[in-house]
C-alpha cells in the first residue's frame, strides 16, 4: 500500500512541477529576448541563407572557390558542406563516366 502512495506522490509532484514549468515559462523568456536585443549590432555582417548543394552542382567553379576559402578559413559553415558536397558529387559522375565510359 506504500508503495502505491509513495507513485502517486512522485506522479502528482512531476505533474505539478511540468505545469509550473509551463506556466513560468512565457515569464522568463522575454527577459532574455529583451537582452538580445538591447546588445549592440555585431561587427560581422550576417551573410545571406548559405547557397544549396544544388547550387554548387550547376556553378562547380564558385564550389571550388568557396572550398579554396574554406580551407583558407575565410568561410565556413553550411556553404562548406555545400559545395564540398557538390564538388564529391561531381568527381564521383565524373569518374563513373571515365570507368563506364558512358
Amino acid at each position: 500500500m506504500t508503495q502505491g502512495r509513495t507513485i502517486i506522490i512522485v506522479l502528482v509532484a512531476l505533474v505539478v512541477g511540468f505545469g509550473t514549468g509551463f506556466v513560468v515559462r512565457p515569464i522568463i523568456a522575454p527577459a532574455e529576448e529583451a537582452a538580445v536585443v538591447a546588445s549592440p549590432p555585431s561587427a560581422i555582417a550576417a551573410s545571406a541563407e548559405p547557397r544549396g548543394k544544388q547550387y554548387f552542382e550547376a556553378h562547380l567553379d564558385e564550389a571550388r572557390q568557396v572550398m579554396a576559402q574554406c580551407a583558407d578559413g575565410t568561410a565556413r559553415g553550411d556553404e562548406c558542406l555545400n559545395a564540398d558536397m557538390a564538388l564529391t558529387e561531381a568527381d564521383g559522375r565524373a569518374r563513373h563516366k571515365r570507368f563506364f565510359g558512358n
